[in-house]
């Protein structure tokens, strides 16, 4: 099951996760906005971009791309996406990465030697499953990895970030924002899983739930995995009933399939 809009709504909410993952926490997340620009071109459509705002001109941009299954043309695609997107926007950094960021190795196809000059200066490649234990103790990276975590290990790790962020986050707002997407990621992992089983399940307790973010949130997610349930042979009613969301609302996304 594709994971895309879930990790960008996280990068999206907590950009300093996405700092952290790229090896520079010290960043000011303040001074970027992230955004999903429409590239004037057939097909061509920036996935992620961290673009300065005024008076931040002299940090780079950084195109962010989570890539989850083998594309032969990722590169060319990538590369022509981001020059378009320099001569139609023209920004005035002078400095661009384009971090890829890979859930296993084996889903990244190595780009023509061509681009070799591209990619020993302005790429980074990052996979989520290869993260070294010098990073475990962070919160944010954990998130991050159990995008990858197995089925069977998922609940455990879940619970231990669960706990770390109660502990350690004394923002109230970044402590429920942190529990939402926790929560969420294991909702889109367990498809076939009641809202009762995996709140009973994390132990999150209600606070988490009576937020307007969560909400938000966790409706996007139902909505994603609507369709994998369609092809399961569940039912409108017995979809809507799963997920506790409205009957039209799966029927409307049964009917794009």
């Amino acid at each position: 099951m594709k994971t895309d809009a879930i990790f960008y709504e996280l990068i999206r909410e907590l950009p300093q996760i996405f700092f952290e993952l790229i090896g520079k926490p010290d960043t000011n997340p303040n001074a970027y906005e992230f955004s999903a620009l429409e590239i004037k071109q057939k097909s061509f459509r920036l996935d992620g971009l961290f673009s300065t705002i005024a008076g931040f001109d002299n940090e780079p941009l950084y195109f962010v791309e989570l890539q989850t299954y083998k594309d032969e043309e990722f590169y060319e695609r990538l590369f022509g996406e981001i020059f378009l997107y320099f001569r139609q926007y023209k920004p005035a950094n002078y400095e661009w990465y384009a971090i890829v960021i890979y859930d296993r190795r084996i889903n990244e196809t190595p780009p023509h030697p061509r681009y070799q000059f591209l990619i020993e200066h302005h790429v980074r490649r990052i996979y989520l499953n290869e993260l070294n234990s010098e990073t475990d103790d962070s919160i944010g990276i954990g998130i991050t990895k159990l995008f990858v975590e197995t089925p069977r290990k998922t609940p455990a790790i879940a619970k231990k970030l669960i706990n770390q962020a109660r502990q350690e986050l004394t923002d109230e707002n970044l402590r429920l924002k942190v529990l939402a997407f926790i929560q969420t990621v294991v909702v889109y992992k367990f498809p076939d899983m009641t809202l009762e089983e995996i709140e009973t399940m994390l132990n999150l307790g209600e606070d988490i739930e009576k937020t307007a973010f969560y909400q938000s949130i966790l409706k996007k997610t139902k909505l994603q995995v609507v369709p994998a349930l369609l092809k399961k042979g569940l039912s409108i009613q017995e979809i809507a009933e799963s997920l506790e969301i409205d009957v039209e609302e799966v029927r409307k996304i049964a009917e794009e399939q």
